[in-house]
């Protein structure tokens, strides 16, 4: 069962030697790892052509969604998953873990559970997201699992489709909503860790983005006919979701 892994990239050189080193180094073999560059200006594309098992495109793209988008396209795996290029997995272990989920099974997606670290140092812990208490019902208050652990079968975006391009920091939101939710999809929560991520990238950026996520949110249900508002979204600020956060 071949896994298809999206790295999406712009100015990327930082981390990115890791994060594909992480992916290069998994117990499992029959990886495909595809980095989507949006014509990145530093070394980003350098450290891509270092590695000869990589299939790459570099080209300007509207955002890091149509990026997802023409990796999924590119892929030639049955599983489909995304890794950011400033993260890694938690181990060498995790997509054996992963094809072990599907494997024989009627599973249309998984998903587990994320360690934030500080950028700097993979070793420090700072918070924690599990995704174990989630509950589709919990979608309406802007709760969605862990979407750097989300894995999914190519055939379910093909029916479903892709992410969203009008959406800016939540359409991976809408997809999970969309996929788990709206569409029904039979999925199953692994109780594992499967990514380490980097805090302050896109979607660690801080408070400024908070009000735009949240509207997006609301968007996202108005665009499957489903219902929330933004007394039901803003009270997860109120809620200690201890479930779901924490160190």
């Amino acid at each position: 069962m071949k896994v298809s892994i999206i790295t999406v990239t712009y100015n990327s050189e930082s981390f990115l030697e890791s994060c594909i080193s992480s992916v290069r180094n998994q117990s499992y073999k029959d990886i495909e790892h595809i980095i989507v560059d949006g014509g990145s200006q530093d070394g980003t594309m350098k450290i891509v052509k270092r590695f000869k098992h990589l299939t790459y495109i570099s080209e300007q793209d509207s955002g890091i969604y149509e990026a997802i988008n023409k990796g999924i396209r590119l892929a030639t795996g049955e599983l489909i998953g995304v890794l950011n290029s400033d993260d890694i997995f938690s181990d060498n272990n995790v997509v054996e873990s992963i094809v072990k989920q599907f494997d024989g099974s009627k599973l249309s997606a998984v998903f587990a559970n994320v360690q934030f670290v500080l950028r700097n140092d993979i070793n420090k812990k700072v918070r924690f997201y599990s995704s174990k208490f989630f509950r589709s019902w919990m979608f309406k208050f802007g709760f969605q699992p862990a979407h750097p652990t989300f894995y999914a079968r190519k055939e379910l975006f093909e029916r479903l489709g892709c992410y969203r391009t009008d959406l800016k920091i939540a359409g991976d939101f809408e997809l999970l909503l969309r996929f788990l939710l709206k569409g029904g999809v039979k999925y199953e929560y692994v109780n594992e860790v499967w990514v380490k991520m980097r805090i302050g990238g896109v979607s660690t950026s801080g408070f400024q983005s908070v009000f735009q996520l949240n509207e997006e949110i609301i968007k996202a249900h108005q665009l499957n006919g489903l219902y929330t508002n933004k007394a039901l979204v803003y009270s997860k600020y109120l809620i200690k979701w201890w479930g779901f956060i924490r160190k």
